[in-house]
């Protein structure tokens, strides 16, 4: 006979103290209050007190203690009424609000010359003082912070990260500005005496290896002789690129636009 198939059981909806549920419950209710939200959380009965004054757009100087002493209390009233736990702090500062309420409506018998101390004034003070450290600390909080707003990236090197130094080629342009600078020597040592010169490219071209070695680079300005004038320096560079071409010689500056330097290929 072959086997029965298994029937998988259905999963459990939820699963309310180790126990699985799968069906709905036919008493399923939301009380109303469930869905209301607090959205000011407040730091201390401070916190609380300068909220409704600025809410309320009052002068803290001049205080309205009735006014501020009804909401707070109206607040006090809504957070009980949502089953939070108040901290003692706020029920103190209900209470002193309660008594400076009572000290500015019952009567005071003043003494001659004795001034009348409003009993405002300490609150007023502390007010003050807590609205000075507020707007320090959200000044604080507004400026970027690192981790927070911001991330300094790091990057390390490899360990086995060999940096490799490739020496710029010589341009054309480079060579000549270099045959530019030899030239203007020249103008120092030009002489009037008219005779014919003659003048080997081959024969410079053999002059200037035997001055380059493979070990050493030779600065390039060293291969000419400005005594020679214009034409002798003509016939150098000539030899120069004439033996380049022929890669008989090597060019090489240590950095784009320093000085050139010549040696000869091994």
């Amino acid at each position: 006979m072959e086997p029965s198939p298994q029937i998988q059981q259905p999963l459990p909806l939820a699963l309310v103290r180790g126990e699985p549920v799968t069906q709905w419950p036919a008493d399923l209710f939301i009380p109303p209050e469930a869905l209301e939200v607090i959205l000011e959380a407040f730091e201390g009965p401070l916190d609380l007190l300068l909220y409704l004054i600025r809410k309320q757009k009052l002068d803290i100087l001049d205080l309205p203690i009735v006014t501020i002493t009804r909401q707070y209390m109206d607040y006090i009233a809504l957070m009980e009424t949502m089953k939070f736990e108040l901290a003692a702090e706020y029920l103190v500062m209900a209470a002193t609000l309660a008594e400076i309420k009572s000290r500015l409506l019952l009567p005071r018998q003043m003494d001659e010359g004795e001034e009348e101390e409003d009993p405002r004034a300490l609150l007023i003070k502390q007010l003050q003082a807590y609205e000075v450290i507020k707007n320090a600390a959200t000044e604080l909080d507004d400026r970027p912070r690192e981790e927070r707003d911001f991330w300094r990236a790091k990057a390390e090197k490899a360990a086995d990260l060999v940096p490799a130094v490739v020496p710029p080629e010589v341009s054309l342009d480079e060579l000549l500005g270099a045959l530019r600078s030899v030239l203007q020597r020249t103008e120092y040592f030009e002489h009037h005496h008219i005779e014919r010169e003659v003048l080997s490219t081959r024969e410079r071209m053999s002059r200037i290896l035997e001055m380059l070695t493979t070990e050493r680079f030779t600065p390039f300005q060293a291969l000419f002789e400005p005594e020679e004038g214009r034409a002798g320096v003509v016939v150098s560079f000539l030899a120069i690129l004439e033996l380049t071409k022929e890669q008989l010689i090597e060019l090489q500056q240590a950095a784009p636009g320093s000085q050139i330097h010549v040696r000869a290929r091994a």
